[in-house]
């Protein structure tokens, strides 16, 4: 085992202990006797000391052309390309996901970088005609300010990276809290920006609880966006607050997704989207596949197939090239999804496969729990209702593609969701009739790609979206310019019609 790691904060272009000098640890959640790495415990006199430095950093930042902001970014992607190999392998220790993924997590940042890079010498803004003569109108984009991004520890760097990225190429400073589980992932990517050249105050970052350096950051004056990513109860809070204090706010929650497998469906190909939809990332996305919705016609051939592939599967450490499972992020979680379990059991749901804590071996020093595929589970128990975040799916039988389509939509969230189907006909009307901010037809409800906006409808988000160019509205205020070269006064909002 590796000497455990030594985080720090970083403000104003320094890397600094919590003025307490208290600090908490991260774990492996493959094997909890494996310290990763210390950090701050920050309060909310760190929080003020990098809000003071990113405001101050903002005054300057915001007059460097966008093209040159850019650039870092540009420079940021190169090295998470060089360095690719050992954050994934951080990323898979700190955060127990299997390697490849925590390659593909790195990879997202990278596409990020590249991607936003372009958006410097765009910020496209509109032009268009005036009703007066002699005058012209404009919109073009303004940053905001000084922004916070709570980020999750399900994915360290892609999500960092969504947000980190279109701020400051839109010219804003930022203040970085990540996940108490995944501060080294975080402390490596900030080390990438100071040495891809972004000016001190324009990046900062603060460790800490949430309930400690999140709540301080979303009740600070000094903020004017929160950018938020996790659980639902959180971000009502996150909402409340920022609507309170009269910041802006992105908020990006939870996902009680389902794919839909109609009866002209191609088995095998769905069956792949399942598996990785259901156990990807051992269910810890938003965009998880918590709901298998199929129709009566496949069930029971679909199910078999199902149950022989999860069978299969291999649990085990995420930097073991075999594992396909890895561990849930930690104990409050194992337990979490275990408490599930209780609930689908006592709803009369039927375990098909899993339903228990994985203790073999060396399985017992980490959080490791069994995929498990539920039965019998009709759409209006918990277990069909309520985000789990670990790798469990419930089957719900239907007879009918109105009777799926109405099942997915009776759900409060409205993140991802999947068909596959044969019919283009089923197909389109599901796109259209599908209450989600993402559809896929013929893929699983994961797999979102850096070009196009993510984000749900219903209580998975605001209205906002990340990724694209959507992101930008996130980050940008409009202004509108007019420019009347007429020499006299031109009134608009008065009758001007003879």
């Amino acid at each position: 085992m590796t000497a455990p790691q030594t985080c720090q904060n970083y403000i104003n272009g320094e890397w600094l202990q919590a003025k307490s000098a208290a600090t908490l640890e991260s774990r492996n959640p493959a094997d909890n006797r494996q310290i990763v790495a210390t950090f701050p415990r920050s309060d909310a006199v760190d929080v003020d000391k990098a809000v003071a430095a990113a405001r101050i950093a903002y005054k300057t930042w915001r007059l460097v052309p966008a093209p040159a902001r850019a650039e870092l970014v540009f420079r940021l992607g190169e090295l998470l390309r060089d360095r690719k190999e050992e954050l994934a392998q951080l990323m898979s220790q700190e955060m127990g996901k299997p390697i490849t993924e925590a390659r593909g997590d790195v990879q997202e940042g990278i596409d990020c970088a590249f991607y936003n890079a372009g958006e410097g010498r765009r910020l496209f803004g509109q032009t268009t005609p005036s009703e007066m003569p002699n005058k012209f109108a404009m919109t073009v984009r303004m940053p905001v300010g000084v922004c916070a991004l709570i980020t999750p520890w399900n994915f360290p760097i892609a999500i960092p990276c969504w947000k980190a990225l279109p701020a400051l190429v839109c010219g804003n400073t930022i203040i970085l809290k990540p996940a108490e589980d995944t501060p080294a992932c975080a402390t490596f990517l900030v080390q990438l920006m100071h040495e891809a050249g972004f000016p001190p105050g324009v990046v900062n970052l603060v460790h800490g609880i949430g309930a400690e350096v999140g709540a301080a950051l979303v009740e600070h004056p000094g903020i004017d966006l929160v950018s938020f990513t996790g659980s639902s109860e959180t971000g009502a809070y996150v909402g409340a607050t920022c609507g309170r204090t009269h910041k802006r706010v992105c908020l990006e929650m939870g996902g009680k997704n389902a794919q839909i497998v109609m009866d002209d469906a191609d088995l095998e190909l769905a069956l792949e989207g399942a598996l990785w939809g259901a156990f990807g990332t051992t269910g810890q996305r938003c965009t998880a596949t918590s709901r298998l919705i199929l129709h009566h016609d496949i069930k029971e051939k679909f199910t078999s197939m199902l149950l022989e592939r999860t069978a299969a599967l291999q649990i085990g450490a995420g930097n073991n090239p075999s594992t396909e499972i890895g561990p849930l992020i930690n104990s409050k979680q194992l337990q979490r999804v275990s408490h599930y379990l209780e609930i689908a059991r006592a709803e009369g749901v039927k375990v098909l496969i899993g339903g228990e804590i994985a203790k073999d071996g060396e399985l017992q020093h980490g959080y490791f729990f069994q995929p498990t595929i539920l039965n019998n589970v009709t759409p209006q128990m918990r277990i069909a209702t309520e985000e789990i975040f670990g790798p469990v799916v419930a089957l719900i039988e239907v007879d009918s593609f109105a009777d799926a389509i109405a099942i997915l939509n009776d759900t409060p969230y409205g993140l991802s969701s999947s068909i596959y189907t044969r019919d283009v006909n089923r197909a389109f009307q599901a796109m259209r009739d599908i209450e989600a901010g993402i559809t896929y037809i013929n893929g699983p409800t994961i797999g979102a790609e850096v070009h196009l906006p993510f984000g749900g409808v219903k209580q998975t988000g605001n209205g906002h979206r990340e990724a694209g160019t959507t992101v930008l509205d996130v980050f940008t205020e409009w202004k509108t310019v007019y420019v009347d070269f007429s020499g006299s006064l031109q009134r608009a909002q008065i009758d001007n019609r003879t």
